[in-house]
């Protein structure tokens, strides 16, 4: 059941657009009230209209302010590489016979890295590792030969952003102790990997139907978008001002230059 300081803050923030950002993060900050420093949020909704979990989100984003959490990192690895994973600064170092402890159980950290190598064997126990959402995955970097590398994203604050079955993304972008600088690089972290995942997701006819179809975009802005994402930076000046004119946009008469009507047409569509 929501608290009377949350019922309390639509009332704060009602008259301040989602562009506001600068405007809200002082509104957030003061209304956590609590003795403990607590996490500043964001929650987004990708769809919710599909009837499977058809657009689907999952990668990582490394947050230049930090997540202010201490994160517990395993790796498995050969024996040559477990010296660099120690000095990367890697909770637990193990391989074959942390493997079984693995299998029966002992899942006394928040992460897991591995070598390509040992994946193979890893890869056998989806069912201990899968439902705590601690299976290592190439795509999200915790597959690797960096050892050094993937251990230090994962310490520094790295996030993963992972939709459920309702299309719901929730991820935290720090702590109210943080400065604004930092909740705002964060912040704009997030969004950036999202619209990269967006852009991704246009280059699939199906996926791009999907989007269109859920109503968060129209067809037109969904079209320019997946233009845009298979090198619509080639356009000429022309070319956008008739993009521009096809989308019934204002106002872009007054731009001449082709990297200032690019970025008017793409914060149209984002608004879209």
């Amino acid at each position: 059941m929501p608290s009377k300081r949350f019922k309390k803050l639509p009332e704060k923030t009602k008259d301040l657009s989602a562009e506001a950002i600068e405007k809200l993060l002082p509104e957030v900050k003061k209304n956590c009230t609590t003795k403990f420093d607590e996490s500043v949020d964001l929650s987004f909704q990708i769809n919710n209209k599909q009837k499977k979990s058809e657009v689907n989100i999952r990668t990582v984003v490394n947050l230049p302010g930090g997540t202010g959490k201490k994160v517990k990192v395993a790796v498995v690895c050969e024996d040559a590489k477990a010296q660099e994973a120690t000095d990367a600064g890697a909770d637990i170092v193990g391989s074959d016979e942390f493997i079984e402890k693995i299998k029966a159980g002992e899942l006394n950290f928040e992460k897991l890295i591995c070598t390509p190598g040992m994946m193979v064997k890893l890869s056998k126990l989806g069912k201990v590792l899968g439902p705590k959402g601690l299976m290592p995955n190439p795509k999200l970097g915790s597959v690797s030969e960096n050892i050094k590398e993937s251990v230090t994203n994962a310490k520094s604050g790295q996030v993963e952003i992972r939709n459920d079955k309702d299309g719901n993304i929730g991820v935290s972008i720090g702590k109210k102790s943080f400065h604004d600088d930092q909740l705002l690089k964060n912040f704009h972290a997030i969004l950036d990997a999202l619209e990269k995942e967006m852009m991704q997701m246009m280059k699939n006819p199906k996926t791009k139907k999907l989007l269109t179809d859920i109503g968060k975009m129209d067809a037109q802005t969904v079209e320019w978008l997946a233009k845009m994402s298979k090198g619509g930076t080639k356009m000429t000046v022309k070319e956008l001002k008739a993009e521009a004119r096809r989308l019934k946009c204002k106002g872009y008469s007054k731009y001449t230059k082709k990297a200032d009507l690019q970025q008017f047409l793409n914060d149209v569509c984002k608004k879209s």
